[in-house]
């Protein structure tokens, strides 16, 4: 299968500080890719060495199989970006800020003023063309910014974050237009803090911290392979369940007020952990990608 990404010992430096640690991925035309990562891990710094926005200190990229940053121009023909930053003109109407920025594609008025307004239909926004900016709220805002993404009909959309500070009927909204899209054959790249938004949307991912990728594979391998099929988490475990959960070397994760169990096969286990360890204060549940990602990446405030 073609890439549309194909980066090999990717490195970003500023100064002395190393945002991003010679990585190397590939993306598939027609997949949805995640980045994962605790903040300052280096997401932003990789996908915006991708889009050309930041070069790059070292490695290589190529982008639809042009070298970055000799294919440049091409590149940023066909990809559309769509930041974490609500960039959208305040003086302009929701459909004048869509028809300007596609003119920086070169598309002919009559062109954009049509493609805007399907867009608009698609993403549910087309009552409100005529509205400013500020009239919006910050979900409309945020689908805007993803719709002029979009504006010049590209092979990849690199996403930042793209629901951050969306309530859940709008973050909702959003998945069900990049499923949307995906399902047409768009090319994905996302990066994301909501891990039941990368396990809905990426066919594959990869978890990064401090600059280097810690682990890469679709979101259901990487459940099974780090944490298992289910999670028994104790409140206030007693050292009496401690010394059990070592005595049977299963995988577990101590941090202090709670016992975090994982297994393949809990329901026996869950049972003698709730009759004889614990009264109340234990549950049982499916592992998720959260898991994978706190697991491997740590439960400590980043700053």
């Amino acid at each position: 299968m073609d890439c549309v990404i194909e980066a090999e010992g990717l490195r970003k430096t500023y100064g002395d500080f190393v945002a991003v640690d010679d990585i190397s991925f590939r993306v598939r035309q027609g997949e949805c890719y995640g980045i994962l990562g605790p903040n300052g891990a280096g997401k932003t710094s990789t996908i915006r060495m991708i889009y050309g926005f930041s070069p790059m200190t070292g490695g290589n990229l190529r982008i639809f199989g042009l070298d970055m940053p000799r294919g440049l121009r091409e590149i940023k023909s066909r990809i559309g970006v769509c930041q974490q930053e609500n960039n959208l003109d305040p003086d302009l109407s929701v459909l004048q800020n869509l028809e300007v920025y596609a003119g920086y594609f070169d598309i002919r008025r009559k062109d954009s003023h049509e493609r805007a307004n399907k867009l608009l239909e698609f993403i549910g926004l087309h009552n409100h063309k005529k509205a400013k900016v500020t009239e919006l709220s910050g979900g409309m805002m945020r689908r805007l910014v993803l719709t002029r993404a979009l504006i010049n009909d590209p092979d990849l959309l690199i996403l930042d974050e793209p629901t951050t500070g969306l309530d859940p009927q709008s973050r909702h909204q959003v998945w069900e237009r990049l499923e949307k899209l995906r399902s047409q054959g768009l090319s994905i790249l996302l990066t994301t803090h909501y891990m039941d938004e990368a396990s809905r949307l990426c066919d594959r991912l990869f978890i990064m911290d401090q600059g280097r990728i810690v682990v890469l594979g679709e979101p259901i391998g990487l459940i099974r392979e780090h944490v298992g099929q289910e999670v028994i988490e104790v409140a206030q475990p007693n050292k009496e369940l401690r010394a059990y959960i070592q005595s049977q070397q299963l995988k577990f994760e101590d941090i202090g007020h709670r016992l975090i169990i994982y297994s393949d096969e809990s329901n026996a286990l869950f049972h003698k952990i709730s009759s004889e360890y614990c009264k109340e204060g234990c549950i049982l549940r499916m592992a998720t990608l959260e898991d994978v990602f706190l697991r491997l990446t740590g439960r400590d405030l980043r700053e």
